[in-house]
């Protein structure tokens, strides 16, 4: 497990981006986001502001519930989403889709971050800008979803970058 502070975020089917005053919706993803899904939430959910083409989300999904759960898919209207992680390869470290899913054990949590696993959104279909909500939907390997709304910051980070070349297929 990686230590927190770098927060993360799960995604899957519904994504709405729309501009929010800075307070009330960082107040509102700042919090943890109770679930449908039986003790499951996502704690200081945030979005990297951009203008186009790819960013990621973050946060820590907590599982206070008393078996793991696995989120296995991330989408958007405004974006298609993959699960991702960092790992090396072939001596250098790559961007790649995460295979099997973000795995939180019972009781424990799984950090996103940046530079770690995170949630991609492709492609943008509209500018992601700082203050902005999102709101995703995150989808179990049961079936089970759960939504989560996260505010976008900007964030220059450790020099990684979320180009295309950097996710090899």
């Amino acid at each position: 497990m990686r230590a927190p502070r770098f927060l993360a975020l799960a995604a899957a089917g519904v994504l709405a981006v729309s501009p929010a005053a800075c307070g009330s919706a960082t107040e509102a993803a700042d919090a943890p986001q109770p679930s449908a899904s039986g003790g499951f939430s996502v704690r200081d959910p945030w979005v990297k502001a951009a203008d186009k083409g790819m960013t990621a989300a973050f946060g820590t999904l907590v599982n206070d519930g008393s078996a793991d759960v696995t989120v296995v898919a991330a989408s958007s209207p405004v974006s298609p989403m993959e699960l991702h992680e960092m790992a090396m390869q072939d001596g250098a470290m790559v961007m790649r889709p995460k295979q099997g899913g973000l795995v939180v054990k019972a009781g424990g949590s799984h950090v996103l971050e940046p530079g770690g696993d995170h949630l991609m959104l492709m492609n943008l279909t509209r500018p992601v800008r700082a203050g902005d909500e999102v709101t995703f939907t995150l989808t179990f390997a049961d079936g089970r979803t759960t939504d989560v709304r996260a505010v976008a910051k900007p964030f220059t980070g450790a020099g990684e970058s979320y180009a295309p070349s950097m996710a090899p297929r």
